[in-house]
């Protein structure tokens, strides 16, 4: 039996990875739809005849509903995802991770889509009283960013009441290879380089979760049975940034030094989730150690560190 799938910010660092899995498996045809403001069409380079790479907006609410016609998953991950960016446009943060949001599951209800994965966020929370987190505290974001896609998770909702079968994900720091712009790639970065990691506020204990198991995660929520009530996809322990800080340092063999800023407002200082949802009704079993992968992270970085320095120097040589 053939699997069509529409994965929207399907060229992101999540998106692509996902349709890498996705492709991979028997009778299953991937759609990426994407705008490249952050994902690039290079993210899938390797991708097969399986994958079929458009570009256009989640905001363009006739190529949604052409594209989700006859798909038995949209995994909807296309949003502007850094809380930074998101407060500095927010009318773009609302149009992409709102109304974008409203367009799919408009465009599934009509077309009559099997099922939509949205990936939400742990800024839902905003800053919780109490850890770990489980699934039915109260949202209270404090910044855009976790505003929009609070919003977002109340039209799933709506929806779900509207027979449209909407499984929420609320995913929690991801990081892994080859990811950019984040807190993880940007301390590897900058301790290749033997340049300052800077901490801003330095308070910070954060939930980071493998990429390998965020897929998992979406694969599994895409092919098993519905799961109508949000589920938090973390790794359920606590690291401190500034524990993360001296690990990045250590296993890079850096000599970077370490230094604290104030603290920057509206980004969340405390979450752990409770993963005890997903781990029952998905089998997820996360490792004890969260940040298990920074050595592969570490690796990829260092290679692609040196890819840029060599073609740098032919570049340099072909000139004279």
């Amino acid at each position: 039996m053939h699997r069509s799938v529409l994965i929207t910010g399907g060229a992101g660092y999540i998106g692509s990875r996902l349709a890498f899995k996705l492709a991979g498996q028997p009778n299953t045809s991937v759609v990426v739809l994407d705008n490249f403001r952050r994902g690039t069409p290079e993210a899938l380079r390797l991708s097969t005849e399986s994958v079929r790479l458009i570009r256009g907006d989640v905001r363009d609410a006739d190529l949604l509903e052409d594209l989700t016609r006859d798909k038995d998953v949209v995994y909807h991950l296309a949003a502007e995802s850094a809380v930074l960016s998101a407060q500095s446009n927010p009318d773009y943060c609302f149009s992409t991770n709102v109304t974008g949001t409203l367009n799919v599951l408009r465009a599934a209800k009509k077309t009559g889509a099997r099922r939509v994965v949205f990936a939400s966020s742990r800024e839902v929370y905003g800053d919780a009283q109490c850890l770990p987190v489980s699934e039915s505290t109260p949202l209270r974001p404090c910044n855009e960013y976790g505003a929009s896609k609070a919003s977002a998770e109340m039209y799933c909702q709506a929806f779900q009441s509207l027979g449209v079968d909407v499984t929420i994900v609320r995913l929690s720091n991801v990081y892994g290879p080859g990811d950019r712009g984040r807190v993880i790639p940007a301390f590897v970065e900058r301790a290749l380089a033997d340049d300052p990691l800077t901490l801003f506020g330095a308070r910070q204990v954060l939930d980071f979760v493998w990429i390998g198991i965020v897929i998992q995660a979406l694969v599994l929520l895409g092919a098993e049975r519905y799961i109508s009530c949000p589920l938090n996809i973390a790794s359920g322990k606590g690291v401190a940034i500034t524990e993360l800080a001296d690990r990045i340092v250590a296993q890079s063999g850096s000599g970077s030094s370490v230094t604290i800023a104030p603290a920057r407002e509206s980004e969340v200082v405390r979450f752990v989730a409770d993963t005890r949802a997903a781990q029952a009704a998905l089998g997820l079993d996360p490792p004890d150690d969260p940040m298990f992968g920074l050595d592969e992270v570490i690796r990829a970085a260092r290679a692609e560190k040196s890819r840029i320095e060599r073609n740098l120097m032919l570049t340099s040589a072909s000139v004279y």
